[in-house]
């Protein structure tokens, strides 16, 4: 019988976990990275620091088995907190989501990306993006069922191919264009 499962804020008291769940639903990629690829990830997933200042601006959400067991995460970080050349200063933007691998296929990642979605919505964003590669195929199905649409490819990281996602949020078509207009 499959543990019964719950939804909450995710808060500095998890890092541990949201560490180690990292690790172990990103590490399902390691036969499609380089071995130089995954250690980069892995050294970014196994820091503290990238945690505590992921939880300082962002709203996360996780869900825990009925023994308080995170086994998913997604975390949206809203307008304000520009990425690199990734994602402009007045988009929020959805990072980390990941799943338990033995928890695969059983709508989490979903739930917890329309949560983002939904949260964005009620904090007025007006957009909402994402990136994510090519071996992420689980996760790109999710993305393109809830309306996100692909915007351009980026730079490459891990050795992998990236593309930054998108939904608009307000009525208006015309947000994304202009990020992106020269």
């Amino acid at each position: 019988m499959r543990n019964e499962l719950t939804y909450r804020a995710a808060n500095k008291a998890d890092i541990e976990q949201l560490m180690a769940l990292g690790l172990v639903a990103y590490g399902q990629l390691v036969p499609q990275l380089s071995a130089d690829g995954w250690e980069q990830m892995k050294t970014g997933i196994g820091n503290t620091e990238m945690w505590q200042d992921l939880l300082s601006k962002a709203k996360g959400f996780v869900c825990c088995t009925s023994n308080n067991a995170i086994v998913g995460m997604a975390f949206l970080i809203p307008h304000g907190n520009p990425w690199g050349d990734i994602y402009p200063e007045d988009w929020s933007y959805i990072r980390m989501v990941g799943v338990h691998p033995e928890f695969g296929g059983s709508g989490i990642g979903r739930s917890l990306v329309t949560q983002c979605i939904d949260t964005a919505k009620q904090c007025g964003e007006r957009t909402i993006a994402l990136h994510t590669s090519e071996v992420m195929l689980a996760a790109r199905h999710i993305y393109d069922g809830l309306g996100f649409r692909v915007v351009r490819e980026i730079a490459s990281r891990f050795g992998i191919r990236y593309w930054l996602y998108c939904m608009t949020l307000t009525d208006s078509d015309t947000i994304v264009a202009e990020a992106y207009s020269t």
